[in-house]
């Protein structure tokens, strides 16, 4: 079995969620805040060494009209960021509608709008899972 991290990177907070391959499923694990625009390598460090996930999975932001969110750069520098520290694969996934699924699938049980990114961040997570078999 292979333990992944998903990541569904925003500016200000990032979600995240653990998944394995023998199922193809992922749960969402937790939202972090960055810190001065920048992400909180302390936690997720502390995370990673809890967990022990062999790769990562980011999702990459597009419109729909195909083209990359303007933001995406950010996403692209926090992939190699996560390759770098880590010295784990990073795999990048069409993140397109995640964060709206989320919203849709917690409906009025989302208690807060942090929740909605480590639902996302699972939703990133199944969708690369789905894309290996």
């Amino acid at each position: 079995m292979t333990l992944l991290f998903g990541f569904d990177f925003g500016p200000k907070k990032i979600g995240i969620a653990v998944g394995q391959t023998i199922t193809g499923s992922a749960s969402p694990l937790t939202t972090i805040r960055s810190k001065n625009n920048r992400p909180d390598w302390q936690r997720i460090s502390e995370l990673i060494a809890n967990w022990t996930p062999e790769a990562f999975v980011v999702g990459i932001p597009y419109d729909l009209d195909d083209t990359e969110m303007d933001w995406a750069p950010q996403v692209y520098r926090f992939s190699r960021q996560l390759a770098g520290r880590f010295r784990l694969p990073v795999y990048q996934v069409d993140e397109r509608l995640t964060s709206k699924e989320a919203r849709n699938l917690m409906g009025r049980a989302a208690t807060s709008l942090e929740a909605i990114d480590a639902v996302a961040a699972a939703l990133i997570l199944e969708t690369w899972l789905s894309e290996q078999h």
